[in-house]
């Protein structure tokens, strides 16, 4: 899909399209879910489309085989991290993943350590599995967010055990240089912790900024990494069920030997199909949305200062989430629930990421250019309104 279709699309081209995104909340402008509003790449709809032919049915060993191949080389070829098929493993999902790190690789009892603000997920699912939350708020340093590493540190002697490392960072938009990755992996390994590496928006990385594999930075770091990722985010597949789990030591491949086969029970036929052409022959299509993304990006930034002029919101490294700090404006409660009534957009109450997001809105700007904008005018006056009244 082309720039100019892209902008093509009107809000009720996607309401009758039919997606979450467009239909939970009508009459609305939808950002809370990470979705693109760019279709899907020819090569993959193309796989998927040939499939249906034969592999509608349980998930064959050949191909399960050929995803695990396909994810080490896009690995070894865009982030120069070396692994071996062997070392891949198919999963319904990340948050499957993260269930099987707290349930395979984590002390029985120990707490979860999560960075905040984060994937909403990341908090709600341990305390469904009896486990404790840690949150250690991120710091900003020069503009850019990053761990607060003292706060990890007490973590640990708290009763931490595994440590969530989000990078790209959802909801922060910051992408982990390789310095600040070996920081965590030393801390880490003082701590006789382990980490779960979540990866997914790995390929949506802007220039100069560049992804990092964590267990890739050291022998320590994969020797206590858990790392999961997926093509869902990157070409918008999240409906079709399939990531990827990496295993990064002996220690870990024993065990998921054993575990790893019932634990990726589940996962999509249709989207190890999908995950494969995206891995293998995806890569124009991602190149031509990563591009459209960056525009948005900046935009993003720009209309925030023209239009909310109290606000701030840091330029995102990647991924096509971000964080807007609308506390300046003194506003209380839900924030989603606000933006909804006062402006007619959907979007995620920061609050939902954790008790450091309070203040802020979550906003997906994978949108048709000219919705974005139109979302974020609205913002602005439903604030402007707000300010006058106050």
């Amino acid at each position: 899909m082309s720039p100019a279709d892209i902008d093509a699309r009107t809000a009720t081209d996607l309401r009758e399209a039919g997606s979450l995104k467009w239909t939970m909340f009508p009459d609305t402008i939808g950002a809370f879910v990470a979705e693109m509003d760019f279709g899907v790449a020819p090569v993959i709809r193309d796989a998927v489309t040939e499939s249906l032919v034969g592999l509608s049915g349980y998930l064959p060993p050949h191909l399960s085989r050929a995803m695990s191949a396909a994810t080490a080389r896009w690995y070894g070829e865009q982030y120069g991290w070396g692994i071996s098929a062997e070392q891949v493993s198919p999963m319904p999902d990340v948050i499957t993943a993260y269930e099987a790190a707290m349930a395979h690789f984590s002390a029985p009892g120990s707490a979860i350590i999560v960075p905040t603000p984060a994937y909403m997920p990341f908090l709600t699912v341990p305390p469904k599995h009896g486990r404790r939350v840690i949150q250690v708020p991120s710091v900003e340093v020069d503009g850019r967010w990053v761990m607060d590493l003292d706060g990890v540190a007490k973590a640990f002697d708290d009763g931490g055990g595994l440590l969530v490392l989000c990078n790209p960072h959802n909801p922060l938009g910051t992408v982990a240089t390789r310095d600040e990755l070996i920081a965590v992996a030393e801390l880490v390994e003082a701590k006789n912790g382990r980490v779960f590496s979540d990866e997914i928006h790995a390929p949506l990385v802007y220039a100069p900024a560049r992804h990092v594999p964590y267990a890739s930075v050291s022998d320590a770091a994969a020797s206590h990494t858990f790392t999961a990722t997926s093509a869902s985010k990157a070409w918008n597949l999240a409906g079709l069920k399939c990531a990827q789990v990496i295993v990064s030591n002996d220690a870990d491949a024993a065990i998921w030997n054993d575990v790893g086969p019932w634990a990726g029970h589940g996962t999509s036929t249709t989207g190890v199909v999908a995950n494969i052409a995206a891995y293998a022959d995806g890569k124009p299509w991602l190149d031509e949305t990563l591009s459209y993304l960056d525009t948005n990006r900046r935009l993003l930034v720009d209309l925030v200062a023209e239009h909310m002029p109290k606000a701030r919101v840091s330029m995102p490294e990647g991924t096509y989430i971000a964080l807007i700090d609308l506390r300046a404006y003194g506003l209380d409660g839900d924030l989603a629930a606000w933006f909804r009534a006062h402006a007619g957009v959907a979007l995620t109450d920061g609050l939902a990421c954790g008790d450091a997001g309070a203040g802020h809105a979550r906003i997906v700007f994978a949108l048709p250019r000219p919705l974005l904008q139109e979302l974020l005018t609205r913002m602005g006056a439903a604030l402007a309104a707000l300010d006058r009244v106050a």
